[in-house]
């Protein structure tokens, strides 16, 4: 195979397709992503691709030792405590400051992510439901405008992802369906509350939002009996 230069269509086609593939669990956690696999499956030269499993890793997609294959980052004990953890207080705290700093343009931007999480719904398409709903999360995070909670976010947005696409995919139930209708009218409710500038009543919405599907995502992904302090 002729291996291209790397077009900034092609690099992000292929940094696009990684990030999917992760976050939708089609690359499942501890699963080891070869370069040089890469490399020829989307006729690129080894250094771009090994340019964005870096930057993947610094966000934490990948987890790269020296000498070693990059893999996807684990989902274990350790990291799952961190994630129910600090999910509450990253939310509230974006989503207030997104109140605070959003423009008129990232608000109508926030509701065709709105349209388009809605319409995975309806279609009960779990992929992009997972996905649209990670978007909507980030682009609250860009609406804050704080370069010190952004890593954090997108960080939490992982394996917040990942965990829904493997809870939701094994739960089709008519409850179900409305836990999934509550959660976008509680989207619109924080789209509305930030339009209105209304920090307080976003970071209460947020929070609620948050409650909807957290006990059972821990229920679903944790061991029974194992505390992970979860209120």
């Amino acid at each position: 195979m002729i291996l291209a230069e790397a077009s900034p269509d092609r690099k992000a086609w292929l940094n696009e397709t990684l990030r999917k593939r992760i976050v939708s669990m089609e690359l499942a956690p501890g699963a080891v992503v070869d370069e040089v696999s890469i490399s020829e499956e989307f006729g690129l030269s080894r250094p771009p691709v090994r340019e964005l499993m870096r930057q993947l890793a610094a966000e934490g997609y990948l987890e790269l030792e020296p000498n070693r294959p990059a893999r996807v980052s684990a989902m274990n004990y350790q990291s799952l405590r961190g994630f129910f953890l600090a999910a509450p207080l990253i939310y509230v705290a974006t989503t207030q400051l997104a109140a605070a700093n959003a423009t008129t343009q990232e608000i109508a931007q926030l509701k065709q992510i709105q349209r388009d999480f809605r319409q995975a719904i309806v279609e009960q398409d779990v992929a992009n439901r997972v996905v649209h709903n990670d978007r909507f999360h980030l682009q609250i995070g860009s609406m804050a405008h704080n370069d010190y909670l952004m890593p954090s976010l997108r960080r939490l947005l992982i394996d917040h992802a990942r965990l829904g696409m493997t809870f939701y995919r094994h739960s089709p139930s008519p409850e179900m369906q409305g836990v999934q209708d509550e959660a976008v009218d509680q989207h619109d409710r924080i789209i509305a509350a930030i339009e209105r500038r209304d920090a307080q009543e976003a970071g209460e919405l947020v929070r609620a939002h948050w409650e909807l599907s957290r006990r059972r995502m821990a229920d679903y992904a944790l061991p029974e009996g194992l505390d992970i302090a979860l209120t």
